[in-house]
Formats: structure tokens, C-alpha cells, sequence
């Protein structure tokens, strides 16, 4: 039997008794990086919650296995500490707290162990000189001011920090410039290992250039409908959904 580090089976979510999910599939090995694409309103970022453990979204049906263990029931913190990391589309501006001191906080949470100040300003900045970042940023406030490319390295930042097993990206390209797209897409792959798996939730086929994914998959009314490599996506890119509606609609 194949080892998954994500399985999930059947999975059906709903949020405000409005099904949104409605049996997907989906299997991740460690290292393998996964791309889910879809119109808008198709289920995207409902995964990517669900997967956090938001709890607005409700499970009715199925399960989501992670790491061998089901974690249905499991809290967002709880997850966490598990290896799962959610870089959100829109980060949030939190004035009074700064990168550090939140970067600090974050790894103390998920691992455990207090973290001593010398040594993680040390490998803070490690981390940051690895991802290009100036080491003004970490004495900056949370996400105050920073532009929308800056905001989401300082996502990547959070994510090499904190070593997740599954780093779950949605729509991390969302709002940015070619330029920027590319610099959050090589921060990436810089800190990707064989033992860390990602999924990134987007609408465009730009991010992709870069990443080199070894599956897409086209999620249409809550359920993974076609899989196939960035040759699907380049298909989306130029003709759009309508054919995989097509086919969609005579399954």
C-alpha cells in the first residue's frame, strides 16, 4: 500500500449548512508539490480551510487523513504542531507585534521548546539572507505597511521557519506583479526539501513557471474533476474551464 502524507477520501464540507465539498479526493506524498486550480466559487479556498481546521467549516462527511493519523477533530493549533501550514491569501496587519517576535512565539508554539532570543535572531537571519529578505523586516510590525509582494514573503518567511511537514500556499500569488510572483515562487523552492509537501491554491498558471509541480488538479463544484501536469494548466491559461465543463457535465 502507497504512503500518503495527505489522504483525503470522499471528503464533503459544509459551511453555513451550504455544501461546498462534495466528495474530493486527494492523496500527497512527502516532497511532491500539488497545484489546484478552478473557477471561482468552486471549493478552493474551502479546502485549504478545512484542511487548517476552521471551524466554520464543517465536516459531514468523509475523512482527512494526515500523517497516519485522521484529524477530523483536531483544532487549528493542534494541526500546527502536526505540520500543517496555511499561508493566507490576504495576511493580516497586526500593529505592536513584530516578525521576530511573532516568528518567535509561532516556533515556540509548534515545537514546544522556548525560544532563546540570541539564537533565533541568528537563524532568523539565516532564513531571511537564504530568502533575500533585509534584516530591517524583523523588527518591523506584522504585515504594517508592507507591500502586497513583501507581505507574502514574509508568509514564505513564516514557512521556513517553521519547517512545515504540508505548507498549504492559497493564492499566495493573488494581487502581485510578474516580478513578485516570481520572487515568492523561487523563496519557495529555496526552502522545498523531499520532506516538505505543497499544495498551492491559485487561478493562474504564472506561479507555475517557476514551480514545477508534479500534479494539477481542476476542482469544479466541490469535487477534483481532472488531474494531469502543467500541461493542464497551460490549457486552462489559454482556453479557460469550458471544455473540462463540458466533460464534467457528461460524467
Amino acid at each position: 500500500m502507497e504512503k500518503y502524507l495527505l489522504n483525503i477520501n470522499d471528503l464533503k464540507v459544509t459551511i453555513e449548512d451550504k455544501e461546498i465539498l462534495k466528495g474530493l479526493n486527494l492523496q500527497i506524498k512527502e516532497g511532491e508539490t500539488h497545484v489546484i486550480m478552478g473557477p471561482n466559487g468552486s471549493g478552493k479556498s474551502t479546502l485549504a480551510y478545512t484542511l487548517m481546521g476552521h471551524p466554520s467549516y464543517e465536516i459531514t462527511q468523509g475523512g482527512i487523513q494526515f500523517d497516519g493519523e485522521i484529524i477530523n477533530e483536531m483544532k487549528a493549533d493542534e494541526r500546527a504542531r502536526k505540520g500543517i501550514f496555511l499561508s493566507f491569501q490576504y495576511p493580516e496587519e497586526i500593529p505592536g507585534i513584530t516578525v521576530e517576535e511573532f516568528l518567535r512565539t509561532s516556533k515556540t508554539s509548534i515545537t514546544g521548546e522556548m525560544q532563546k532570543i540570541i539564537p533565533f535572531r541568528r537563524l532568523l537571519k539565516t532564513k531571511m539572507e537564504h530568502l533575500g529578505m533585509d534584516e530591517s523586516y524583523a523588527s518591523r510590525y506584522l504585515n504594517l505597511g508592507f507591500s502586497g509582494g513583501e507581505k507574502k514573503k514574509n508568509e514564505i518567511l513564516q514557512m521556513s521557519i517553521l519547517e512545515p511537514k504540508l505548507a498549504i500556499l492559497d493564492e499566495t500569488d493573488s494581487g502581485l506583479d510578474v516580478d513578485a510572483i516570481k520572487i515568492v515562487a523561487e523563496s519557495v523552492m529555496k526552502i522545498k526539501d523531499e520532506k516538505c509537501s505543497i499544495l498551492v491554491i491559485t487561478h493562474y498558471n504564472k506561479l507555475l513557471e517557476y514551480l514545477e509541480p508534479d500534479y494539477v488538479h481542476i476542482l469544479m463544484d466541490g469535487k477534483i474533476v481532472k488531474t494531469g501536469g502543467v500541461e493542464l494548466a497551460n490549457q486552462i491559461d489559454e482556453i479557460g474551464y469550458e471544455n473540462i465543463k463540458a466533460e464534467f457535465s457528461n460524467i
